[in-house]
């Protein structure tokens, strides 16, 4: 009877599959479709190759930019850079989420999800929907860590402290995962591996968890950048209201260090997948920091491979004598182009990307370790040079680079092919930054749901 009973049972189950998939090879079939869009506020750069580096004088004679043909596939850029009122969404994010933890381990579960029988998890979501009550009596008792002790207010007002403003987030070091040489001996060795036998067997014995890092990092930008960059010079008021107030709103954020920008990729792709499915998320994979050679590709707008400049002329004015971009046209001259520092995003034209401010307002972080000789040994297939420095580390192994030139440089300095540096845990008031997401796929035009496995030309 036993052996009757499990015949049939096998029976249907083969029945089932052979219905399901008809004992033909066609991959799992119930694999989520996606539609492709565009994210808001952003251009989409197609893949394509072009002559990356100096194409005209080198005017320091550093040699940091030889040359060289690399192909680059396609990706989605921010129109502009990050502006304050963006990276502020960012900063009260992370103000709002720790307040909303605060008031839970007070004992306010109003402000925590429940499940259907009205219980919270042992680590309880937040409730998002629910607004704070700052002023309420319960609210203000439990939040007053949030805020500045007394001794330290200014007239007695109460103000966030903006050092508990801090985000912890985590990601996979898939390069350190990758590597085969014994160079990763002492990774290996950390995680209790001392069998240093063949690749295979090491990465058998090793522990994932060696390979995720998590980092905690000030969200706040560095507002006192705009006086310890210049000491004779009066800049008080930018430094006080150049992140708070709302006339600076669509202005670049500046004073964010490369770690802050970091970290701002991370919550903003977190952002979005929480509020979107998988279907929706189309071709987006995650927001990051752009590579050095994708900042160029897309500085150059698909123009020739001579272009000195985003607009695609050999020259920073127009036949008029108007400007093309906001930078300091002479000595001791800031406002010739219309502003002393920064000026509002978007307000000279954009590139033939649509791109705007590819060129002076402020330089922009990259993803890339800076290294003079990084076009000489990179590859020149999305070629890129990264380390992600420890806190200990040298100053050397901190530079990372910055592109574009700002308020405060000379024509030569916003050319698409200058490159500088600076270090990765200092904010500057003329850097700011801009986030890319890869385009995934081969072609952007490819149909997602079509069968075929032949590639377009």
């Amino acid at each position: 009877m036993k052996r009757a009973i499990l015949f049939i049972l096998v029976s249907l189950a083969f029945a089932a599959c052979k219905n399901m998939e008809n004992g033909e090879l066609t991959g799992v079939l119930d694999r989520p479709q996606w539609e492709d869009y565009d994210p808001y506020g952003t251009k989409f750069i197609e893949p394509g190759s072009y002559r990356m580096g100096v194409s005209d004088e080198d005017i320091d004679g550093g040699y940091t930019a030889t040359p060289k043909t690399v192909s680059i596939r396609g990706f989605y850029m921010d129109e502009t850079e990050i502006t304050n009122n963006e990276y502020r969404q960012f900063v009260f994010w992370v103000r709002d989420s720790i307040a909303r933890r605060m008031l839970i381990d007070a004992g306010l579960d109003q402000y925590a999800v429940m499940d259907e029988n009205g219980e919270m998890a042992d680590i309880p979501a937040l409730d998002w929907t629910v607004p704070i009550e700052w002023e309420g009596e319960e609210e203000s008792e439990a939040l007053e860590g949030l805020f500045y002790r007394e001794e330290e207010r200014f007239y007695h007002k109460k103000e966030i402290d903006t050092r508990k403003l801090n985000f912890a987030y985590s990601w996979i070091d898939l390069r350190g995962a990758a590597q085969k040489d014994v160079s990763t001996a002492n990774t290996y060795k950390m995680a209790g591996v001392d069998d240093m036998g063949s690749f295979k067997n090491r990465k058998k014995s090793i522990d994932r968890s060696t390979f995720i890092k998590r980092k905690v990092i000030n969200v706040y930008p560095d507002t006192l950048c705009w006086m310890h960059e210049y000491t004779y010079s009066y800049n008080e008021d930018l430094t006080e209201s150049y992140f708070s107030h709302p006339s600076y709103d669509n202005y670049p954020v500046v004073g964010v260090s490369w770690q802050q920008a970091q970290a701002f990729c991370v919550w903003r792709t977190n952002l979005l997948k929480g509020y979107m499915t998988q279907q929706e998320m189309g071709n987006i994979n995650k927001w990051r920091l752009p590579m050095e050679s994708e900042w160029e590709w897309a500085a150059r707008g698909g123009s020739a491979d001579l272009s000195k400049y985003p607009w695609g002329g050999p020259y920073a004015r127009t036949s008029r004598g108007c400007f093309l971009a906001n930078f300091k046209p002479e000595r001791g001259d800031y406002q010739g182009d219309g502003g002393n520092t920064t000026v509002i995003v978007g307000h000279y034209a954009p590139n033939d990307w649509g791109l705007y401010d590819m060129a002076g307002n402020v330089s922009e972080w990259c993803e890339d370790a800076y290294d003079q000789s990084a076009y000489n040994f990179s590859h020149d297939m999305n070629p890129t040079y990264i380390y992600n420095a420890k806190d200990d580390d040298s100053p050397t192994l901190k530079r990372k680079v910055i592109r574009g030139g700002s308020w405060k440089d000379t024509h030569y300095y916003i050319q698409v092919s200058a490159r500088d540096h600076e270090y990765q845990d200092t904010g500057k008031c003329y850097l700011g930054f801009r986030c890319v997401s890869s385009y995934l796929g081969r072609n952007r035009f490819d149909n997602p749901k079509t069968a075929s496995n032949v590639y377009r030309n």
